[in-house]
């Protein structure tokens, strides 16, 4: 997940979903649609098979998905026509530029999610996202990145996947383009049935998933 030359197509076409499709919102972020913190037109940034896109749309929200696999997207599109939910709306993007994103989304959202995205992106893109995102925030925009904590898939630079932060690299680094409100504990959830390696950190539900610490982040687009 940590290189930029990732075939996230193939991540999606496998037989079994990946680690990070749960079938279902990350349990922290659904938490705050229920507590009312969703607002206005929502980016789901890096969305995945978009769960929480497809969650979304069912509480009414109007909710643009992007994704740079294209196998993802159409899946996405595919499950939202299935349910009937016209406010969600699917996109193929590269999410450091917006690049092949249609014009008009400068200035749209008021609310910025990304469900596990930030931690995967090469460090020399994150600015890139960072700026990217906030052009297409509308004014006083809530940001919530939920991403791993540093350690949380074991220390060896030699296991797959993101390598995580520390709450200050993580603060450190949205701080530079958005005004941090609060960085908190968070727990992230995986697909047990992808874990194909034991973690030293990891916990499990009974339900089919793994967890493993991290953070969410909350932030705002300053004035």
């Amino acid at each position: 997940m940590t290189q930029p030359s990732i075939d996230w197509d193939a991540a999606y076409r496998q037989e079994s979903p990946p680690p990070w499709s749960i079938g279902r919102p990350q349990p922290e972020l659904a938490a705050l649609i229920d507590q009312g913190k969703i607002r206005g037109d929502v980016l789901d940034s890096g969305c995945g098979h978009a769960a929480l896109s497809l969650a979304l749309a069912e509480r009414g929200y109007t909710v643009v998905g992007l994704d740079a696999s294209a196998t993802a997207v159409n899946a996405a599109a595919a499950a939202a026509a299935e349910r009937g939910l016209t406010t969600a709306t699917f996109a193929q993007a590269d999410v450091t530029s917006f690049g092949g994103y249609p014009p008009g989304s400068e200035g749209r959202f008021a609310t910025i999610v990304d469900s596990g995205l930030f931690h995967a992106l090469p460090p020399e893109g994150r600015q890139d996202y960072l700026r990217s995102i906030l052009r297409a925030a509308a004014p006083g925009a809530a940001l919530y990145i939920l991403a791993f904590a540093a350690g949380a898939l074991g220390d060896s630079h030699d296991r797959p996947g993101p390598r995580g932060f520390t709450e200050g690299e993580l603060r450190e680094s949205v701080g530079a383009q958005w005004q941090v409100d609060d960085v908190r504990p968070a727990k992230v959830y995986g697909n047990e049935a992808a874990l194909d390696t034991e973690l030293p950190n990891v916990e499990h539900d009974g339900e089919g998933h793994f967890m493993v610490p991290g953070f969410l982040l909350s932030a705002h687009k300053p004035n």
